[in-house]
């Protein structure tokens, strides 16, 4: 039986008087790459930040690696390690004293708690493959708030990589990213998702991305409408469902394609 990273079940989530999330279910094998997709105001950002304990839930479970999740997020320090989450933006303002290579680091350090001086060297050699393999090598000594956009999203891919991850959750990661600047982000992200081995539960808009990378399609509005293959979630007739008539999808450029098994990882 394949091992569930991911389990939802019956999640609510209210805003002020609204119900954003109604009695959502759903779970996620390992080392699967799910996206949730669904129309402006469906509740995705909400569900992401319920399942993370940034937000609030009314009602539901949620287990991660099988250890429950507390309304406020609580895990033993061991398991929240192993979950990442990329926001949609991460913009820092005016000078951000923070370099990246110090960025970076504080995802190795204990959760919760900052204690760089544990493990010294071993923090600064997880920092360097961190910083090789999301090829931000030349960006280490510089500030957050000089990078471009492109750099920072592969900054917090740095973050991510930095310790083992099983679980990472992106929301709109390409959100802010011109097309070639987006095509390169996903290629990096699914090179790391094979080397790393890594589960993935990405909130999207490229629905044509969707279709080419990845495994398994959440459709949100309010609640669950379909949990499918993106060839079963995204015919015409269940997309004109959920996003009404007249739905001219987002098509990216250049979307990176689903390798098949007997391709070989690129080398990072």
């Amino acid at each position: 039986m394949a091992e569930m990273v991911l389990e939802v079940s019956n999640l609510t989530v209210r805003r002020d008087a609204v119900t954003a999330v109604d009695d959502v279910s759903f779970q996620l094998q390992a080392e699967s790459d799910t996206a949730l997709v669904g129309p402006n105001g469906a509740g995705k950002s909400t569900l992401v930040q319920a399942i993370l304990g940034i937000l609030p839930r009314q009602a539901g479970q949620v287990r991660f690696l099988g250890c429950s999740l507390g309304s406020g997020g609580q895990l033993p320090g061991s398991l929240r390690a192993k979950l990442a989450y990329l926001p949609q933006s991460l913009v820092p303002r005016g000078r951000f004293p923070l370099t990246v290579a110090e960025f970076v680091g504080l995802g190795w350090d204990p959760p919760g708690l900052s204690l760089p001086w544990l493990g010294r060297e071993a923090r600064r050699s997880a920092i360097r493959a961190a910083l090789r393999k999301t090829l931000c090598d030349d960006l280490a000594g510089r500030l957050l708030s000089e990078l471009s956009g492109g750099q920072l999203k592969r900054v917090l891919l740095a973050f991510c990589v930095v310790r083992p991850r099983r679980l990472l959750v992106l929301d709109e990661a390409q959100a802010g990213l011109d097309a070639r600047a987006a095509e390169e982000f996903h290629t990096l992200l699914y090179q790391l998702r094979r080397s790393e081995g890594w589960t993935i539960l990405q909130v999207s808009h490229d629905l044509e991305m969707v279709r080419r990378t990845c495994d398994g399609v959440l459709c949100l509005n309010r609640n669950l409408r379909c949990h499918g293959t993106p060839d079963h979630a995204l015919s015409p007739a269940r997309i004109e469902q959920i996003y009404g008539p007249g739905f001219v999808p987002y098509h990216h450029r250049h979307p990176p394609h689903r390798p098949s098994h007997s391709e070989e990882t690129p080398p990072l």
